[in-house]
């Protein structure tokens, strides 16, 4: 039933298209995300749904959109050189057929975040991508929520929609961006037009947000956990009543703690000793191969470089040796292949210095402008104008979130995660607009005095 109504919704999408041709941004964008080729049947598995949608998305804007005013802004300038210097390295990759694979899904989501704010000219267009996000994540996380609630999930044994681990079906990464989205579903419910403010909106914003608390708990990982307690320090920056706050957070924690399954504490616990957890003590040492790999590749060896390390580690062992005393020994242990397991080591091992330079100037000013855009409109914002704050606000927590998150996750190319750069930018490029109309001229125009009329 599922997969019916999936293709159904894209097949709908994709009709109304031809008649508004921004539907046809909002139907790549849930097709990127959620990935319904995957999980559907008959026609979707076999026809590249998501170039097709990415072509009719960008070709409708071009024959029929207004394109008045439009301008490119900073961010999206930084996007067009990291898009231009991955192809370059791509083209010299130490691996070059694995790299072009990457490559042929990296320049979509960073071609499509460059595009994205040219087409988001107002409020509802703004909230239909927010909304549009926000439900695609929700239909991989409300059922990954119910088998969690009924199975206590488990390392590697939730299944989301499909047995699949790669993309937004991985543990670690529907885990982060679960929680990013969690300031955009509260958001909505206070301040979406698409579907008004009430009882019912509200119930359904907070079931998504519990959903999106589960995935740490069923996928059983870190990241997940860090990221919910960065998300919950940054919330209280925005929380008027903050002692109550802090109140509420406590005594939920003090109740939800006894209820975790053991194998989530046991497996939480390996955060304070990695050398405990193969997982950990492997990325640690990954970690140490690619800052010698790039004293002598500065340019990094392009996509999927990790194929090449080769990592040892001691992996410290304990065993009941009887009479409660615990024989300790140390194993060393060899792998070889391993992936990066945090964005800015895979942006340092891939793109070098360079592409990790334009990685983090690209989120750092988006941190930067959302905090000038929420501090602009703080005080006394006009009534039509009130919901620009708390988005800027939903926004910067979401991608603090994602850059604590990719620490420990390699997610530095994650489509979604562009998205929720290219919304930025389409929400300062309208902020932007604004400013532009309030702009008062340094100097008044010149007042030509009329000629006087002749003596009668």
């Amino acid at each position: 039933m599922l997969n019916l109504f999936l293709t159904a919704f894209v097949v709908a999408f994709f009709a109304a298209g031809f008649r508004r041709p921004f539907l046809f941004v909002l139907a790549y964008a849930y097709i990127d995300i959620v990935a319904p080729q995957k999980v559907s049947w008959g026609f979707l598995q076999v026809i590249p749904i998501s170039l097709i949608a990415f072509l009719l998305a960008v070709g409708s804007w071009a024959v029929a959109e207004d394109k008045n005013g439009i301008r490119l802004g900073s961010r999206q300038i930084v996007m067009i050189l990291l898009l231009v210097y991955c192809g370059l390295t791509t083209r010299v990759a130490d691996f070059p057929v694995e790299a072009a694979d990457k490559w042929g899904w990296v320049w979509k989501a960073l071609v499509f975040a460059i595009f994205l704010p040219l087409t988001l000219r107002t409020r509802l267009r703004i909230e239909s991508l927010a909304l549009i996000m926000v439900l695609s994540v929700g239909v991989i996380v409300v059922g990954g929520g119910i088998k969690t609630l009924f199975s206590g999930g488990g390392y590697g044994e939730l299944r989301l929609l499909v047995n699949d681990n790669t993309g937004l079906y991985e543990g670690s990464i529907i885990s982060t961006v679960a929680i990013c989205v969690i300031p955009l579903a509260l958001w909505l419910a206070r301040f979406g037009t698409v579907f008004k403010p009430g009882l019912l909106v509200w119930l359904f914003a907070l079931g998504l947000s519990f959903a999106c608390v589960l995935m740490p708990i069923g996928t059983q990982a870190r990241t997940g956990l860090i990221c919910f307690g960065v998300m919950l320090v940054m919330m209280l920056r925005s929380t008027k009543r903050r002692m109550t706050y802090i109140g509420v957070v406590v005594a939920v924690g003090m109740i939800a703690v006894p209820l975790l399954p053991q194998s989530f504490t046991e497996r939480m616990s390996t955060i304070k000793n990695h050398q405990s957890d193969q997982s950990a003590s492997t990325r640690v040492a990954v970690w140490k191969w690619t800052i010698e790999f790039v004293k002598t590749r500065p340019f990094g060896g392009g996509f999927d470089a990790f194929r090449q390390n080769a990592v040892s580690y001691d992996k410290v062992m304990s065993e009941s040796a009887g009479d409660n005393n615990t024989a300790i020994s140390t194993v060393r242990v060899v792998e070889k292949a391993r992936a990066y397991h945090s964005s800015y080591f895979e942006m340092l091992g891939e793109q070098g210095y360079p592409g990790l330079g334009l990685w983090l100037l690209l989120h750092v000013m988006g941190v930067v402008h959302m905090e000038l855009i929420r501090r602009r409109f703080a005080k006394n914002p006009p009534p039509d104008l009130v919901w620009v704050t708390p988005l800027a606000d939903a926004l910067q927590q979401a991608q603090i979130i994602y850059l604590f998150g990719g620490a420990f996750v390699g997610i530095a190319f994650q489509p979604f995660c562009y998205m929720l750069v290219g919304l930025q930018c389409g929400l300062q490029a309208y902020v932007g607009r604004i400013r532009r109309t309030e702009i008062v001229p340094f100097r008044a125009p010149r007042v030509v005095p009329e000629p006087a009329a002749p003596p009668a």
